[in-house]
């Protein structure tokens, strides 16, 4: 399969439209059990297979796993995002501990610079906070070369309506994205996307496969539950796989497959992030995101059953959830 590349927004970056997640319940097989060096080896398979962005974070206890990957010469060669917190319990940080985050990424990354840094899971209420009090300090970091772009990931569970993205479109300082959309979550098909490309913000997105659509059970019970609120077609709560009209010879394998492949193609995206700790699920979500789109019938489809939903299958990592914590990974 032959890696296909595209522009991050108007950042210059050249990026795979396939993106390594280092979050999530997996963290490259370190929340499944698996050691460093396995870690090490899953990334070298994306980069083998042409991966070349990886997004770490902080918050994931990733990022020592990518600086021990890639080094050298090897830096020059991918694109590298990471993220930091703006809260510590329920005190928002302040610049200089922002700061600090960065330099702790850039030791941990073994890199001078990263090429995307974001502002983690900002909350609608706290967007001019980070904007006023916190940006001007990285944009300084900046201009040291420290970090070459700038962007916010957005809380997604606690965000719905993607509120927050939409007012930090109004500034000009952010140039990149993390956004959830799926083909059960389209709402920034209408409130995001368009500004984005109009604004040339690159786009970078998550949640794309959560637990609703590789387990089969969920994935009904939650049809279930939106077709009693009215919401979905009843008839679609009758089926055994409510989303088995998308496999088919001339669609996809999977509905795992077709979600990877409805988030590809979406006009205005530009990196699909997946996350795993296995090699042989690593080859098969990279080939679902090489795919073609979906037959333009079966998207239109998706577009009627799901176009007006809002926070579908945003279900946080595991252990995030016993952390307590509500941010986005």
């Amino acid at each position: 399969m032959q890696m296909h590349y595209t522009k991050l927004g108007d950042t210059g970056l050249e990026v795979s439209v396939a993106g390594l997640g280092c979050g999530g319940n997996s963290r490259l097989g370190l929340g499944r059990g698996r050691s460093e060096a396995d870690a090490v080896a899953l990334l070298w398979r994306a980069h083998d297979l042409g991966v070349n962005f990886f997004d770490t974070a902080e918050a994931y206890g990733t990022e020592e796993v990518v600086g021990r990957a890639f080094v050298g010469a090897e830096r020059g060669r991918i694109v590298i995002s990471t993220k930091c917190r703006i809260m510590r319990g329920p005190e928002r940080l302040t610049a200089d501990e922002v700061v600090a985050s960065l330099d702790a990424s850039l030791k941990n990354l073994k890199t001078d610079y990263v090429d995307v840094f974001l502002f983690h899971g900002v909350a609608p209420a706290q967007l001019d906070d980070v904007h006023d009090a916190l940006t001007p300090a990285l944009l300084a970091e900046k201009r040291k070369g420290k970090l070459r772009h700038l962007g916010l990931s957005e809380t997604s569970p606690n965000d719905p309506e993607q509120k927050m993205l939409q007012r930090a479109l109004a500034s000009p300082v952010y140039e990149v994205m993390m956004l959830a959309y799926s083909l059960m979550n389209q709402g920034a098909r209408r409130d995001v996307f368009p500004k984005t490309k109009a604004q040339g913000v690159g786009t970078l997105l998550m949640f794309v496969v959560r637990n609703i659509f590789s387990q089969p059970e969920l994935l009904k019970a939650t049809v279930a539950a939106l077709a009693a609120e009215g919401k979905v077609p009843k008839e679609l709560a009758a089926r055994d796989n409510p989303l088995d009209f998308l496999v088919h010879p001339a669609g996809a394998k999977s509905v795992v497959d077709a979600a990877y492949r409805f988030a590809r193609h979406a006009p205005g995206a530009d990196v699909v992030l997946f996350g795993t700790s296995d090699v042989q699920h690593l080859e098969a979500n990279i080939a679902s995101i090489l795919s073609p789109p979906l037959p333009e019938a079966d998207q239109a489809r998706l577009h009627e059953l799901f176009g007006a939903l809002r926070g579908v299958g945003l279900d946080l990592p595991d252990r995030v959830k016993s952390e307590g914590k509500t941010g986005s990974s």
